[in-house]
């Protein structure tokens, strides 16, 4: 039954005529080839980079996350390392010291705002993100139907 069928299908499909693009499909097709090969490097893939830029860039993510590691307490004596023989982050990272202070402030007044808040403002903060997380999507939204698919109606029919 699936090989008839597949055999109807092909055999309609082959009959239909082929369509022309449009004349201007090529010539904005080469354009955009152009256009892209004009940017520059770091506007381009990231396979396109030159092998330098890709690898430093690769350093500097690897130093963020170590850096986030050691603030997060990963590397401390009581992190999640603490009995492989690791040393303490302020030992090896000498800013990371002032950076874990600055976290563990924030990370107290967090705390003792958490606490101090009523459990019913909390809700409220909380929904109230929500409603403006859906609204800002929503506008988000509303905005490319009416600006870009306007836009690209608009180009269709002078072409």
């Amino acid at each position: 039954m699936t090989d008839e069928l597949e055999t109807t299908v092909n055999r309609a499909l082959r009959e239909v005529p082929l369509r022309r693009a449009p004349s201007s499909l090529e010539s904005r097709v080469l354009a955009e080839i152009v256009r892209r090969a004009a940017l520059p490097w770091w506007r381009q893939d990231f396979a396109r980079w030159p092998r330098p830029a890709r690898v430093a860039f690769a350093v500097m993510c690897g130093s963020l996350a170590a850096a986030l590691l050691a603030a997060s307490g990963f590397f401390a004596p009581g992190g999640a390392l603490a009995g492989a023989g690791t040393r303490s982050a302020g030992l090896w990272l000498p800013w990371a010291r002032s950076a874990l202070t600055l976290i563990d402030v924030a990370r107290e007044l967090d705390a003792a705002l958490v606490r101090a808040m009523p459990p019913d403002w909390l809700y409220g903060v909380l929904a109230a993100a929500a409603l403006l997380y859906a609204a800002l999507f929503g506008l988000g939204a509303a905005a490319y139907r009416t600006l870009y698919l306007n836009l690209s109606s608009a180009g269709d029919s002078r072409s």
